[in-house]
């Protein structure tokens, strides 16, 4: 997909991947993006970042665990652009918690991390259906490809994440639906920082690189141009998904290791 003149809506946008999706968005030629966030005033900072670049922007308050909500936002962003080109479905929560999380912690996880990808797709895939085009970006995971040690709602959800998106694609995609499931790795954003306490964000700091927004939002642009469905900011993602799948037992004895050193 090219971004030249898309019209595109953006949720978790007022910080972190969403906002900088937003400004790469804008910095690619969209026509037109609707910055949403369960941070009002975030979104409408971003709003206004991008108003001052010349690009059509609107910001708008949004729970994307509300459906109703979810639909109202696209409608908004439909009516004010035409219609909506791109949705990317990126807000999400930690938890860093285990099998003891309160059920109202997995409940909360599960309504953020997967039921807002499908309350997107149900509210924006039939006018794009009806046009015989559009894309859709889940911000899922490494960890949904992979584990996310200490975090045991984050890891269930973000499969989930993947496996929808998943689902989407191959659905959806002789109709000329795009379904791209970004899987980043480290990235500096509020919620790794919200976890730097914790085992979570410590696996997390030694995993690997820990990218800027910026750098996951330029893998966003050049996994769409590319027509991807994984897109790994993080290369090295790619060899342990391959590790793991060539030797399952190996990998979970080898993340055991690891837990139990971050533990120690």
């Amino acid at each position: 997909m090219e971004l030249a003149g898309a019209r595109v809506v953006v949720t978790g946008a007022a910080s972190g991947i969403g906002a900088a999706i937003a400004e790469a968005c804008a910095g690619a030629g969209a026509a037109g993006v609707l910055v949403a966030d369960l941070d009002g005033a975030g979104a409408n900072r971003v709003r206004a970042s991008l108003h001052d670049r010349g690009v059509s922007a609107l910001a708008r308050e949004v729970d994307v665990a509300d459906p109703a909500a979810v639909t109202a936002m696209v409608t908004q962003a439909e009516e004010a652009f035409g219609g909506v080109d791109l949705m990317v479905s990126n807000a999400g929560v930690g938890s860093g918690a285990g099998i003891d999380a309160p059920l109202a912690e997995w409940q909360h996880s599960y309504e953020v991390n997967v039921l807002a990808h499908v309350h997107a797709a149900r509210a924006a895939l039939p006018g794009m259906l009806a046009r015989g085009r559009g894309a859709f970006v889940h911000t899922a995971s490494a960890a949904g490809l992979l584990t996310m040690v200490g975090d045991a709602p984050y890891a269930v959800t973000k499969h989930a994440a993947v496996a929808f998106a998943e689902w989407l694609a191959i659905t959806y995609g002789a109709r000329g639906i795009q379904v791209c499931a970004l899987c980043p790795q480290g990235v500096e954003t509020d919620l790794l920082r919200a976890a730097d306490g914790g085992l979570a964000g410590r696996a997390v700091r030694v995993a690997g690189p820990v990218l800027s927004p910026m750098a996951v939002a330029a893998a966003v642009v050049e996994g769409l141009q590319d027509g991807r469905f994984l897109i790994l900011p993080h290369p090295e993602v790619a060899e342990h998904v391959r590790a793991k799948a060539a030797d399952v037992d190996r990998w979970i004895t080898h993340m055991q290791r690891l837990a139990s050193s971050l533990e120690g």
